[in-house]
């Protein structure tokens, strides 16, 4: 049977949160929002509105999201030509394909920001699918990104991993049935990924990929 390796991207395969954060912090600040930096890294990993609202509050001015989500666009999209894919990172997804896996990216990027990523990751040969904030309603922690990535590969929740780096990434393979697997290179502390349901912790994909044989993808 085919099995899926469901990757999320930002701060899991490209070096990528903290541009986010500083960029996010940027554009709430410009808004005349003050919203400290670990509030906002906290929240990295959400779609736009969920962060918005997450920082904010359901009584914020809505009115507000598009202009926000468009300055932070702006301002990350200074950065789309050196985004730095995290050490073998591309290797471990080729690596994955090589040993029969299908690999899938589930990522709230879309559009010229996903081709970055795409660009930075450099093994477009080797995933199958990608899932991206246009194909689905609702955003993780909503089990949804997952769930169109398995019927992207045309594989069930019991033979697919899904790989990320934060506590939203974290509940949302777990609310898909999927086994979930934590690297720490997105900055969000060990105990708190575990928390959110990953079964197997690793620094970085070049640590995923060392201890490939032992592993949930093994």
């Amino acid at each position: 049977m085919e099995r899926a390796a469901v990757f999320d991207v930002d701060g899991t395969l490209v070096d990528t949160n903290h541009l986010h954060v500083v960029t996010w912090w940027e554009a709430l600040r410009q808004a005349g929002h003050r919203v400290p930096m670990h509030a906002v890294h906290r929240a990295i990993g959400l779609g736009s509105t969920d962060l918005i609202a997450h920082l904010l509050g359901e009584d914020r001015d809505r009115d507000e999201d598009a202009g926000l989500s468009a300055a932070h666009k702006a301002l990350y999209g200074q950065y789309f030509d050196r985004l730095p894919a995290l050490r073998d990172a591309g290797p471990l997804v080729k690596r994955l394909h090589g040993d029969g896996w299908r690999v899938v990216l589930a990522t709230s990027a879309s559009g010229a920001e996903l081709s970055a990523l795409r660009r930075a990751l450099d093994a477009d040969e080797a995933i199958t699918a990608t899932a991206s904030a246009d194909d689905v309603e609702e955003g993780k922690p909503a089990p949804e990104p997952v769930e169109h990535a398995l019927e992207l590969a045309g594989v069930p929740a019991e033979r697919a991993v899904f790989v990320g780096d934060t506590v939203w990434d974290m509940r949302a393979g777990r609310r898909a049935g999927v086994r979930c697997v934590g690297v720490l290179c997105g900055g969000i502390p060990r105990a708190d990924l575990e928390e959110a349901g990953a079964q197997a912790i690793y620094a970085d994909p070049a640590h995923l990929l060392a201890s490939l044989e032992d592993s949930p993808l093994a």
